[in-house]
């Protein structure tokens, strides 16, 4: 009983409950604000249970669990959202998966770097695992968003169907080739180090879970996780109407979701950085980008099979000017296997300059 008193326990919960009873309805503004609290309550409890798991698994697995978790759901509703809402979603995949970049790769780079640097003024990390990391990630985004601008096949900014499939092979087999150096042949170029480089010695202040505790934690942050997204879409009408009256572009709704549904990962890169980890922060927001294209792109190739209208993958040409200045960035940042408070200010620029242009395009 004492478990199930815990807010740990009892708001995802009651969160899983509020969005049972909001699901496909128009709540009253009274309603909507209640959501809003218990969605804000289902992102902290979903980064305690990731804690709670990753100080079980270690690093870098407790990274990987709540990366791929988050990803998982966040496809299942892009997928969802897609088939059920015809041609207007045509760019939903593309808008999405790019703000996933650009929050991740930016966004909460940059907030961890300012979090870890104002703590020391150097910050240490592995720039092999995280070189490799980032590789990915720009092969990545190359491969599923920029290619289909220039592609002839098929018209406008979209692929054949054939190129589609290359895109979902390559993408699952980089994705887990990824994952089998992180978690296997190289685990140890994703572990924390400390700032003059030497490996972080495993935490001692608190004991590590039990097995039953690990997998009860695994169970909410799952619960957690389908109402942060799911209430998120609850929000989003409220959202499009703000968005609406305020006269601004459409996209803005689709980077406020993608906010609100990486804002457990964000949180939970920031008190890393905070606690001298700042290699989780990086293996969060760049594993969390490398999940996002390489889950995403093979979930809408398989939908394609009943989507009908257009899938459009490409980008225009200010965002592929400003992933191509992510890229560049981010290798130079990664390269020294050092950074400072330049780094993070750069990061925080890029991804304000992000925000600002789906705002005036």
């Amino acid at each position: 009983m004492r478990r199930f008193l815990n807010w740990t326990t009892a708001v995802p919960l009651l969160a899983l409950l509020a969005l049972a009873l909001t699901w496909g309805r128009e709540p009253p503004m009274v309603v909507v604000i209640i959501v809003a609290v218990l969605l804000a309550g289902a992102v902290l409890a979903a980064v305690h249970h990731a804690e709670v798991i990753a100080h079980r698994v270690g690093e870098p697995f407790g990274s990987l669990v709540l990366a791929v978790a988050v990803t998982v759901i966040e496809v299942a509703l892009i997928v969802s959202l897609m088939i059920s809402g015809g041609e207007k979603t045509a760019s939903l995949a593309r808008d999405t998966v790019f703000a996933a970049v650009m929050i991740t790769c930016n966004g909460i780079v940059g907030l961890s770097l300012l979090a870890a640097t104002l703590r020391r003024r150097v910050v240490a990390f592995h720039a092999e695992g995280t070189g490799g990391a980032l590789a990915t990630v720009a092969t990545l985004a190359t491969l599923s968003l920029v290619l289909p601008t220039f592609t002839t096949s098929a018209q406008g900014p979209e692929f054949s169907p054939g190129q589609l499939a290359f895109a979902a092979v390559a993408s699952l087999a980089l994705y887990g080739l990824f994952v089998l150096t992180q978690t296997v042949r190289h685990r140890d170029y994703f572990l924390p180090v400390t700032h003059d480089g030497q490996p972080t010695p495993p935490d001692s202040h608190a004991p590590r879970p039990t097995t039953r505790t690990a997998f009860v934690s695994l169970a909410l942050l799952l619960v957690a996780l389908v109402a942060v997204v799911g209430l998120a879409k609850v929000e989003s009408p409220i959202i499009e109407s703000a968005v609406s009256e305020a006269g601004l572009p459409h996209a803005v709704v689709g980077v406020v979701i993608a906010l609100l549904v990486l804002l457990p990962e964000t949180i939970a890169a920031v008190r890393a950085a905070k606690r001298d980890q700042f290699q989780i922060s990086l293996n969060l927001s760049l594993g969390s980008a490398m999940a996002s294209i390489g889950l995403t792109i093979p979930a809408i190739a398989l939908a394609s099979i009943w989507l009908d209208g257009p899938l459009v993958l490409g980008l225009g040409g200010t965002h592929m000017v400003l992933l191509a200045l992510t890229v560049g960035v981010s290798t130079l940042t990664v390269v020294p296997g050092r950074a400072t408070l330049l780094q993070s200010g750069v990061h925080l620029v890029l991804f304000a300059a992000f925000l600002f242009l789906a705002v005036s395009p």
